[in-house]
């Protein structure tokens, strides 16, 4: 299914039908810690504290708008999906999700393995310490430079997306005088339930090479007859904000049918399958996420099911979270610089950030929460949209919300659940200088991303 639009955009204002939205939380003042990262607290003055500090102290430091990332709280993430999945597999962060050297060497010292899918994100791995044989490189179109880099650093696994890459990256292994190991990415027919532009699995997209018509199978008699590869497993990857485990059931039987296919043909049992990532987290309330343990019970219980049916021995199980631990432990402060009410529609609240720092809203419709976090207030619940400052109508943070009727300017709001997607996709449209992101840590707050000025975008302007 395709989506289409007016060129200029959806018509974003329009007014909302009775019931489209719920109705506002008994409490404004009160944060649902589903969707805040664990150490976000309320202090005696009604300001929202991380790690210790307040979010006015932290405004004052840093400025805003900012990423506010607790680092205890990303910590504790890394270390519960190690634990849920124990050493008999790997868990390998995905870094599209954000990236930094910080979270290279908190990755590290946590003990995960680390997914990129660029020169530029395999060279911020390999400059904060990460160890090569710890990294695997994923992307659709890789360069010859990237893959002729991964090779010689000697990165621990490629994942091969087509049958020109297969020959390319066994041809650059070969002239280095190394054997690559790699996986093959195969999309298995499985459309998760989410956005059009992030379910990765069905036959209609970029990505891999389909089960369908016998391709993976060809793929896989390719990369074991070339000489410069070493084939170790099968790659798949389903979609994003996933919830429901029906989808990673499917792909898995499918999977493990491959497997058994290649036992069949070629007398070789691949040791190793990657399910991805994709498991969804709480931007709102309404969301229900899984915790790692879960994941971890239900997926090695399908795999095992499956390869016991197929006689097969139980591979090594990879998986790929990124959003899953990073997005649920920053939040961006923002400050209002407006407030415009509509009368009969919603009022307007206009924050210095927006579609630069947050362009999922615009992207993928999605949904976020968003609370006062400089006081507490007993003003009646208001209707809002919470909007940013570029020319631009879709310049939406949070499409739909409620915020105290005494909001004003110079209040300070925070967006939790931004730790994914947004500094990494955030952008210089009308100029705007991408955020900073803040590591805040016991009382101490240490920008890991410092705030862009004008001097680095005219520094790039060569005239």
């Amino acid at each position: 299914m395709s989506r289409s639009a007016h060129p200029a955009g959806p018509r974003h204002a329009d007014v909302l039908p009775e019931g489209h939205y719920a109705g506002p939380p008994a409490d404004l003042n009160q944060l649902d810690p589903k969707v805040w990262a664990r150490t976000v607290r309320r202090d005696e003055d009604g300001l929202i504290t991380v790690g210790g500090l307040t979010v006015a102290q932290l405004a004052e430091q840093v400025g805003t708008p900012a990423y506010i990332l607790d680092e205890a709280d990303f910590r504790a993430r890394c270390r519960a999906w190690v634990d849920a999945f124990g050493s008999d597999a790997d868990v390998f962060y995905a870094g599209k999700a954000f990236l930094s050297r910080a979270v290279v060497r908190w990755l590290h010292e946590e003990g995960l393995n680390l997914d990129v899918c660029s020169g530029g994100e395999l060279a911020t791995a390999l400059s904060a310490g990460m160890p090569a044989e710890r990294i695997a490189f994923h992307g659709n179109n890789k360069s010859e430079d990237e893959i002729r880099r991964a090779v010689t650093e000697g990165v621990g696994r490629i994942v091969l997306d087509s049958f020109q890459e297969i020959v390319r990256v066994a041809h650059i292994a070969q002239s280095l005088g190394k054997r690559q190991r790699v996986q093959i990415r195969v999309t298995v027919g499985v459309e998760a339930h989410t956005h059009e532009f992030i379910a990765t699995a069905h036959e209609d997209q970029k990505f891999g090479i389909a089960l369908a018509g016998g391709q993976a199978a060809e793929a896989v008699r390719r990369a074991l007859r070339l000489d410069g590869l070493e084939l170790i497993g099968i790659h798949s990857h389903i979609g994003s904000q996933i919830f429901d485990m029906a989808g990673f059931e499917v792909s898995a039987r499918r999977v493990v049918q491959l497997l058994a296919e290649v036992r069949d043909e070629h007398g070789v049992e691949l040791p190793e399958i990657d399910l991805g990532g994709g498991l969804g987290i709480a931007y709102t309330s309404a969301d229900d996420p899984r915790e790692p343990h879960h994941i971890a019970k239900a997926l090695k219980e399908i795999v095992g099911r499956e390869c016991e049916a197929a006689g097969l021995a139980t591979p090594r199980i990879s998986v790929e979270p990124g959003r899953a631990i990073v997005g649920p432990t920053a939040f961006t402060l923002y400050e209002v610089g407006t407030v415009k009410p509509l009368e009969g529609l919603r009022t307007y609240v206009s924050v210095d950030g927006g579609m630069s720092d947050n362009i999922r809203t615009a992207l993928y419709d999605a949904e976020y929460s968003v609370a006062l976090a400089s006081r507490t207030s007993d003003a009646e619940p208001m209707l809002s949209r919470v909007v940013g400052k570029h020319c631009e109508s879709g310049d939406i943070v949070v499409r739909d919300a409620f915020l105290p009727a005494d909001v004003a300017p110079g209040d300070l709001l925070a967006v939790p659940a931004t730790g994914a997607y947004c500094r990494s996709m955030a952008n210089n449209y009308n100029h705007a200088l991408r955020p900073p992101v803040v590591a805040v840590r016991d009382g101490e707050a240490r920008v890991i991303v410092r705030r862009e000025t004008e001097e680095d975008l005219l520094r790039l302007d060569v005239g």
